[in-house]
């Protein structure tokens, strides 16, 4: 085999992959944190939410006593540029089996002074500690198989703006969800996609807080167009996914006062609903 399709065919793992060292923070101080924002998780020139989630969470990771974040919930004060930033953490409290801390990320403007970009609460446990009893009436989406849906490399062009992003994702969209690209959005908020890392990482909790927020906007199926950013996203995480693609599930039942809300259901390879979010988002009308 040659020398380059070798090395395309070995899968990155968790721990050694591009989303590890992207995420990667470094402990200045007790609950200080240095780190860069890198520019590949970008799309229209703005630092992917989920991306910042992960960043947070593995800060978070290392400052609380529990490994993996069951709920997090952040506010989006102002929007995150590629390059160096610090986060602030805190412990609020500790339990047995659950504990609780704040984080906040800061960059610097012009003059050097700190801005605060984006604001953390979360819970941490020990998710290979929970009970295997599931009960509900949840069921995974109805996606088509991966070869009958379609990815950013299949549209006749980008997204106006940075895509960056896409070159770090493995998505195929379900074609039901997709009547935007081709300019008949079907008015249904909603959006479909099987998704994973394109180096072959398989998911853990910390890429999951990524998977909520990596679809397309469910407003592009509703016909609008451009940014549509982050006011707030709370993030669950209910089990550690199994290997392969996940299938990630997201709807808008409700456009109101240039606000829209995103309900994201996270399905792994076991037919386990993994992770949950809902976030509110801003669009822009007219």
């Amino acid at each position: 085999m040659p020398e380059a399709a070798s090395a395309a065919a070995v899968r990155a793992t968790i721990g050694d992959s591009e989303f590890d060292r992207d995420t990667a923070v470094t402990r200045r101080a007790p609950g200080v944190y240095d780190l860069d924002l890198s520019a590949g998780w970008t799309i229209i020139n703005a630092v992917n939410g989920g991306y910042l989630l992960a960043v947070l969470g593995r800060a978070l990771g290392d400052a609380l006593p529990h490994p993996d974040p069951f709920t997090i919930s952040a506010h989006y004060l102002t929007a995150s540029q590629p390059g160096p930033a610090v986060v602030r953490t805190e412990t609020v409290r500790t339990g047995r089996t659950l504990s609780t801390g704040q984080a906040s990320l800061f960059q610097y403007d012009d003059e050097g002074n700190e801005m605060e970009r984006i604001r953390v609460l979360a819970s941490y446990g020990d998710l290979d500690t929970l009970p295997d009893d599931v009960r509900t009436s949840a069921k995974p989406p109805a996606i088509p198989p991966m070869d009958q849906c379609f990815g950013p490399e299949d549209g006749p062009a980008p997204v106006e703006g940075s895509s960056a992003i896409t070159d770090r994702l493995m998505l195929k969209l379900d074609p039901a969800t997709l009547g935007w690209a081709l300019g008949q959005p079907s008015g249904r908020g909603e959006m479909r996609a099987w998704f994973g890392l394109s180096d072959g990482r398989d998911a853990d909790p910390l890429s999951l807080l990524l998977a909520v927020d990596a679809l397309p906007p469910t407003a592009f199926e509703l016909g609008l167009k451009g940014w549509v950013p982050t006011v707030e996203l709370t993030a669950h995480v209910r089990c550690r996914p199994a290997p392969g693609p996940l299938r990630v599930s997201i709807t808008t039942r409700n456009l109101a006062g240039g606000f829209l809300e995103e309900d994201a259901e996270v399905w792994d390879s076991a037919d386990r609903l993994v992770a949950q979010s809902r976030q509110l988002a801003r669009v822009r009308l007219g």
